[in-house]
């Protein structure tokens, strides 16, 4: 590779991760208007989200509904404060809807509604039904030969649910290589860790077994993550794509990192003032 390339590359992921901070920052502030929010999920995932949205996707923020779009589906409706994040700091939602996080006629409800939200595309409370939604419209595009990719975003709790795997079967039996996959591995869900409620693992081999294109990256750095997109998008095959995304809750804010993991992660008042300290000490802003 040649020292421009690398240059080059070097600058990129610099930039993907200045977007993954204000995400993660976006993510702290709503979390600080309602005391709440399910942040330690939106700090894990703000790398895979910053890849999403300044890597792969294809959008018009003046235009959410831009029929040539990408379609970007977030199946886990709880991790809307972080899909929120991205939007903003992508210019579909403007910067003052974050005072307005989680109130009353919001357009940032606390769980994900497609009609509330310009580029939310699903409504994904329930879980195990996005994927299959992401199927259908995969298929709806092939029908109308338009080049417009479904990414989805799941969870590895969402891979307890049967209607995740029918939709993976149904995928590859159609050959839908314009769906990605992205299952955010953290290994948390409401009742205990997911591993405990129920095991995963092998969780790579059984999407290979189900006949798709699989990658498996640490989901917190950008590089093998710029690499796992660049790889899943550029293939030839006709597979559909999965890229395995294993993160870590509360990433960057070292007190969350460290604080006992349970689904939803508790911030007391006097945190949130702490944890935006902590976010700008590790991306040096001053």
């Amino acid at each position: 590779m040649s020292q421009t390339a690398t240059s080059s590359q070097a600058s990129a992921i610099e930039a993907l991760r200045q977007r993954a901070y204000k995400i993660r920052r976006n993510s702290l502030r709503m979390g600080e208007v309602q005391g709440q929010g399910y942040v330690g999920q939106a700090l894990g995932v703000a790398d895979v989200l910053a890849v999403s949205y300044f890597r792969a996707l294809k959008l018009d923020p003046k235009n959410p509904e831009w029929e040539e779009r990408d379609r970007f589906l977030l199946s886990i409706g709880h991790y809307a404060i972080a899909l929120y994040a991205v939007l903003i700091e992508a210019g579909v939602i403007a910067e003052e809807e974050i005072e307005d996080y989680g109130s009353d006629d919001s357009i940032l409800p606390m769980s994900g509604m497609a009609d509330y939200t310009p580029g939310m595309e699903i409504t994904g409370g329930s879980l195990g039904h996005g994927l299959g939604i992401g199927v259908g419209m995969a298929l709806g595009l092939k029908r109308k030969e338009s080049d417009s990719r479904i990414f989805n975003l799941l969870s590895d709790g969402e891979l307890n649910e049967g209607s995740t795997w029918e939709a993976v079967a149904s995928a590859a039996h159609w050959k839908l290589d314009n769906l990605i996959a992205l299952v955010d591995v953290n290994d948390q869900q409401a009742d205990d860790k997911s591993s405990t409620v129920l095991n995963y693992e092998p969780i790579a081999d059984k999407w290979v077994a189900f006949g798709w294109e699989t990658y498996r990256v640490d989901g917190n750095d950008l590089e093998a993550l710029v690499e796992a997109f660049d790889s899943a998008m550029q293939s030839n095959s006709d597979k559909p794509r999965v890229i395995i995304c294993d993160t870590l809750m509360g990433r960057g804010v070292p007190f969350l990192e460290t604080r006992d993991k349970t689904h939803f992660i508790r911030v007391d008042e006097n945190e949130w003032s702490v944890a935006l300290k902590q976010l700008d000490e590790v991306y040096g802003v001053q």
